[in-house]
């Protein structure tokens, strides 16, 4: 029984860090297609034009007020609202 346990929770555990995965593949193909000028950073009119949930919380994800956001920033931003 604890066998049959045990391997569940490896199977939870591994489809769970595979989904994260594929959504982190697909917030990346989402955030190039909307950095339009691909500099590596979205500014607000990019965002509203290309990731909009990024757009409302933008303010939020540009917790230095650089006027931009870039990957890294969404995925601290996503991460702390897991938490």
């Amino acid at each position: 029984m604890k066998r049959i346990f045990l391997t569940l929770i490896v199977a939870l555990a591994s489809s769970s860090a595979f989904a994260q995965a594929a959504g982190m593949q697909k917030l990346q193909a989402r955030f190039e297609a909307a950095d339009t000028n691909h500099d590596g950073k979205l500014t607000l009119a990019e965002a509203q034009a290309g990731m909009p949930r990024v757009a409302k919380n933008f303010d939020q994800i540009d917790t230095t007020h650089k006027g931009y956001v870039t990957l890294n920033d969404i995925e601290q931003y996503l991460a702390q609202r897991r938490q």
